[in-house]
């Protein structure tokens, strides 16, 4: 087990010329017609990176600075490439041309190669040898080292009690026989078998189907749990990153934006990226008021400013309103037919029409999509108010739920 410290990281990758993804495209297929189509496919997305301003080399990772503590189980999120598996891949030594240090405790990892960092990686792809059966697999690592057969048989004995019921079945199989799930939990059995000092994990369940996602999640975080070894979790799916996570770091564009447990990330968002990536459904953010007055003025109605904010927005600045989905509550047409209707909560009060309606049928909630003029928001309501789409609503968002976050820097204010 080790603590993990990264210190001013920076990885750049050139962006490939027009010429490179043209050589890249015609190698997907024979067919001419193919061919053209990947061509033309090739020689837009180089317009519109041109267009957008994207030329010149790829940051992939700017100036990271991170440390991942002895033990805990650390999940990397953050939208399609900002980042995580290049982050996972100087971790592991396997991108080697990087400014900037890795520590695995105080030990700087800048000459060790991969092999001898004692990491246990899974992929998203599994990554077992095919001409191997499951036991091959799982003894690789130690007949490359030339250990003792008697510590090989050993090893794979305990990963397999580790691993639990059936684990062992799969020894004899080859990967082409084996299903998704099962290829995935011989590809962590090969993980734990060498005993690492380090997990990584790179999307590990993305390639399986729900039922199987959740089975092989929980499992995982049993084995998490029993190692206590320090792990790297990359993940797009944030079910699996509150599940599994101790803390949680948000990516943007090669840049650590925010750091904490994942309750902690919701509640105190540092800016208006995590707020709006973070949460299922994401934060209603609300762009385009303009500070007057002590009051944030957003199109059709006016937001008194909270007195933590009003004293660091100048007058004109512009500012992006926030409000959980969850905390957000429609309001229904005749109050007078709920028995026990529960006092309306202070705050602004938008007259919008429904667009979409979401139920949620465990938790006995929908989720209504509504608009008014040129902003859509969700809000969550009882599964029993009756709406339709088309429906004209007023949708309170409680003062004390409100965020305010500066439209220039996207910082958090108050």
């Amino acid at each position: 087990m080790s603590t993990i410290r990264l210190r001013d990281v920076t990885k750049i990758f050139p962006r490939p010329s027009a010429l490179e993804r043209l050589g890249s495209s015609r190698g997907l297929s024979g067919d001419q017609v193919d061919r053209a189509f990947a061509e033309r496919a090739a020689w837009a997305a180089l317009e519109r990176d041109s267009l957008a301003g994207h030329e010149g080399p790829i940051t992939a990772l700017d100036r990271v600075n991170l440390t991942i503590p002895d033990g805990q189980t650390f999940t990397v999120v953050g939208p399609s490439g900002c980042g995580k598996s290049t982050l996972l891949r100087v971790v592991a030594g396997l991108e080697s041309d990087f400014t900037g240090d890795v520590f695995y405790d105080d030990e700087n990892m800048r000459d060790v190669p991969p092999k001898d960092r004692y990491i246990g990686m899974v992929f998203q792809n599994y990554a077992l040898y095919p001409h191997f059966t499951s036991r091959g697999n799982l003894s690789f690592f130690f007949w490359v080292r030339k250990a003792p057969d008697e510590e090989t048989e050993e090893r794979i004995r305990v990963t397999s009690e580790i691993m639990g019921i059936g684990f062992n079945d799969l020894l004899r199989r080859r990967p082409g026989t084996l299903s998704g799930g099962e290829q995935q939990r011989v590809a962590i059995g090969r993980a734990i078998v060498r005993n690492p000092r380090l997990f990584l994990f790179d999307e590990p369940l993305s390639n399986l189907d729900a039922k199987l996602r959740a089975q092989t999640r929980v499992e995982i975080k049993r084995l998490l749990r029993r190692f206590q070894i320090t792990s790297i979790y990359v993940t797009h799916d944030q079910a699996e990153a509150i599940v599994l996570a101790d803390q949680m770091a948000v990516m943007r564009a090669g840049r650590i934006e925010q750091v904490g447990p994942y309750q902690q990330l919701r509640r105190e968002p540092a800016n208006a990226f995590v707020a709006g990536f973070l949460g299922n459904p994401p934060m209603n953010l609300l762009a385009g008021g303009v500070v007057s007055d002590g009051e944030l003025r957003l199109g059709p109605f006016v937001v008194p400013l909270p007195d933590a904010v009003r004293g660091h927005v100048p007058a004109g600045r512009r500012v992006t309103l926030g409000v959980r989905p969850e905390a957000a509550r429609v309001v229904p047409r005749d109050r007078s037919s709920i028995e026990t209707p529960q006092p309306l909560p202070g705050g602004p009060h938008l007259r919008g029409t429904v667009e979409v309606i979401e139920p949620d049928f465990a938790h006995r909630t929908q989720l209504v999509y509504a608009r008014t003029g040129s902003y859509s928001y969700a809000a969550t309501d009882v599964l029993n108010l009756s709406l339709s789409v088309g429906d004209e609503v007023e949708v309170v968002f409680p003062a004390d739920q409100l965020y305010f976050f500066d439209a220039e820097s996207e910082r958090r204010l108050g």
